[in-house]
């Protein structure tokens, strides 16, 4: 007579289970936490010997062994209690499974109740069994009053572990739902649990084993990347994205998503095709990146490193980290440097212009004496004291750029065509007529902005322009003279403090135009293709519209 079908399907079960557990162990030992793989391995380890006993109770030749094997099943399962606490504590990166007064608790009850399994043979109080015929030849176990307080107090426990993964992954930036899913996996086997015993429907045994095997090869080989994600990042603000061996994306929480919006459904493909420029710069020596966040610029350190499970590297996990007021330090002290360096330029240059120059002068001052032409040595020496008076003026515009040339830390809104109009009146146009086009204000410093005007205004008129137009656009403003146009010069070098372009006595104005752009976080540039004359532009300005514009 063959074997009952029903009997067969709970033996592949629990031997699957068996198998699923012992292929777990496994890849459980390569988790990289210490208190975390030893729980793993606890829960894992003894829910295989718990489905091992539970498969031998099933396949035992006599009911004496089959009575052994229960017994023993019931003394490995209740071990999983614990180590399935001391893992939700690990994982979750809580300190309760370090606790000695929790751990002597534990093997204190541990202890009394394996006492009391192992007696009862003596008293009875635990289970009893009874043999039966259907489904299959097997024992019937009827628990006794104390097992079912063992059991509600374990599934108290358990439940307490359920909460703290639980609340772990509805904290996590990531869709851990998958890993949710798992985890309720462990307890289905629960509702198994009380069909057996309320019910002819299944055998009255322990079937908690088949979902901590169904778990064990979930987390660790299905969802591995996840299952290390939300524990690496327990607590971290930082943007993370996961890449598997071959670079391609597979993970992301939600703050890489919110910097960057490519890698929404972007699961699977390579990561250098979905972040070009990001995956470019982790080969950089400064591998930051900027991104716009709420109106504003911040700055990124992207890091990257490899995880692994045992000895085998399964990925790499990019890291971006908020460096945004270390960045702007930096780039505050490297602008400070530049601006200084061409200070010192513009000195250089002027000073030795001015010394050529008064050397020349007196030189031709001292030829017309001697020829006894008074009137001729007073121009050259007046223009000597010209020459003398300039160099100190520019010195002193110098040292007040200096003074201006600080990154700013508050401004205001200021109404653009204002500044405008007092710019204008400030610098030393002459004749030049003026046009504006536009009338968004602008978010800045009063001061520095009519100067970084008056400066632009300044150039078109030494540069030759009759008329200068202003014009405000959504996130810039540009200043465009009808002077004589850059030709074949390099437009880099009209921003060059001590510059020859176009001339020497025009060589400080466009670098303050450019410094006092770059204090406000703004970005000043020849418009290449305007063949007019010279027009300045200057952007990242921001659009602010005028009051009642809405």
């Amino acid at each position: 007579m063959g074997l009952p079908l029903v009997f067969l399907a709970y033996v592949v079960a629990f031997g699957a289970a068996v198998l699923g557990c012992a292929v777990g162990v496994r890849r459980a030992l390569g988790v990289a936490d210490a208190d975390t793989r030893r729980g793993l391995v606890g829960v894992v380890a003894g829910s295989g010997g718990w489905a091992l006993f539970e498969l031998a109770f099933l396949v035992a030749p006599s009911a004496f062994l089959k009575y052994v094997a229960y017994d023993l099943s019931l003394v490995v399962g209740l071990s999983t209690v614990g180590a399935w606490l001391y893992f939700c504590s690990a994982y979750t990166g809580r300190s309760f499974h370090r606790e000695p007064r929790y751990r002597h608790a534990a093997v204190a009850t541990y202890v009394s109740i394996v006492a009391v399994k192992l007696t009862n043979h003596v008293h009875g109080l635990y289970f009893t069994t009874t043999a039966v015929d259907a489904p299959f030849p097997h024992l019937a176990i009827q628990h006794g009053t104390i097992h079912w307080l063992v059991a509600g107090l374990s599934y108290a426990l358990v439940a307490v572990g359920f909460f703290m993964l639980f609340e772990l992954f509805l904290e996590a930036d990531y869709d851990t739902r998958p890993l949710g899913a798992l985890v309720g996996v462990t307890a289905l086997p629960v509702a198994l649990d009380v069909v057996g015993f309320a019910s002819p429907l299944l055998v009255d045994i322990n079937y908690e084993p088949l979902g901590v095997a169904a778990f064990a090869l979930g987390v660790l080989y299905v969802y591995e990347e996840e299952f290390l994600a939300v524990q690496l990042t327990n607590g971290v603000d930082d943007a993370v994205v996961y890449l598997d061996g071959a670079d391609r994306i597979r993970e992301y929480n939600g703050r890489a998503r919110d910097l960057f919006a490519a890698l929404d459904g972007a699961t699977g493909e390579r990561f250098d095709d979905v972040l070009p420029e990001t995956a470019e710069t982790l080969g950089d020596d400064h591998p930051v990146v900027a991104r716009a966040v709420d109106g504003e610029t911040r700055y990124y350190l992207v890091t990257d490193t490899s995880f692994s499970l045992g000895q085998s590297d399964i990925g790499r996990m990019v890291v971006f980290s908020d460096v945004t007021r270390t960045e702007r330090k930096r780039r505050e002290l490297e602008r400070q440097n530049d601006q200084l360096e061409g200070f010192a330029a513009a000195i250089r240059h002027e000073l030795l212009n001015t010394l050529q120059i008064i050397g020349g002068r007196v030189t031709v001052a001292g030829n017309a004496l001697d020829r006894g032409n008074v009137e001729a040595a007073r121009e050259s020496l007046r223009t000597a004291s010209e020459t003398t008076d300039r160099m100190s003026g520019i010195v002193e515009d110098l040292s007040v750029l200096a003074r201006h040339g600080k990154t700013l830390e508050d401004t205001e809104r200021v109404d653009f065509r204002a500044a405008v109009a007092d710019a204008w009146a400030d610098a030393d146009v002459g004749d030049l007529s003026l046009s504006v086009e536009g009338d968004a204000d602008v978010v800045a410093d009063p001061t520095r902005v009519r100067e970084l005007l008056a400066s632009a205004f300044a150039f078109a008129a030494h540069n030759g322009a009759s008329e200068v137009t202003v014009e405000r656009g959504d996130d810039w403003f540009a200043v465009a003279g009808d002077g004589r146009p850059p030709g074949d010069a390099d437009p880099e070098a009209f921003f060059e403090y001590g510059s020859a372009v176009p001339d020497s006595e025009a060589g400080i104005l466009l670098p303050n135009v450019r410094m006092l752009a770059a204090v406000h976080g703004w970005s000043a540039s020849l418009d290449t293709d305007y063949e007019d004359g010279v027009r300045v532009v200057v952007t990242g300005t921001g659009s602010v519209s005028r009051p009642g514009d809405d």
